[in-house]
């Protein structure tokens, strides 16, 4: 399974975010019924990603906000 996230993953992980991949999951689930369809899309491809990799992996930084 492909673990790379496109930016609009990231976004949708950015806003969800907790300390752990399975609570930045659970938390995109939670929303997922107030989103549109085309970004219940988008937010079930992330979650499919997150519940595919590891907790090292999630943990890793490879993520990274633009300073302001």
């Amino acid at each position: 399974m492909n673990t790379h996230f496109t930016v609009e993953e990231e976004n949708i992980i950015f806003i969800y975010a907790e300390d752990s991949r399975e609570k930045t999951a659970e938390n995109i689930l939670a929303a997922m019924p107030y989103m549109t369809e085309d970004m219940r899309r988008l937010a079930a491809a992330t979650v499919k990603k997150l519940q595919a990799m590891t907790n090292s992996a999630f943990t890793a930084p490879q993520f990274s906000l633009p300073d302001e």
